[in-house]
């Protein structure tokens, strides 16, 4: 008698970008979202997609994030 397959999830931190900027928030997406791992799709769609639509439009609003986030943890 075999077991029934199980679907995991894991979470885990995988670094943060160097500042709350729009240029370190995009070199880290590029890096991050470039991994065939964490996007699987071959090599040039994955690089399109990262470098053409993600990064250049996720790097501003998430940078707001980080420097809200940044703000608050070091209570300025």
């Amino acid at each position: 008698m075999s077991l029934p397959m199980k679907t995991c999830i894991l979470i885990v931190n995988l670094g943060t970008p160097d500042a709350p900027t729009p240029g370190a928030v995009g070199r880290y997406l590029r890096e991050f979202l470039g991994d065939g791992r964490v996007i699987d799709f071959p090599w040039l769609p994955r690089k399109i997609l990262v470098n053409g639509i993600i990064a250049p439009i996720r790097q501003f609003k998430s940078a707001r994030e980080y420097n809200i986030k940044h703000r608050h943890r070091h209570g300025v």
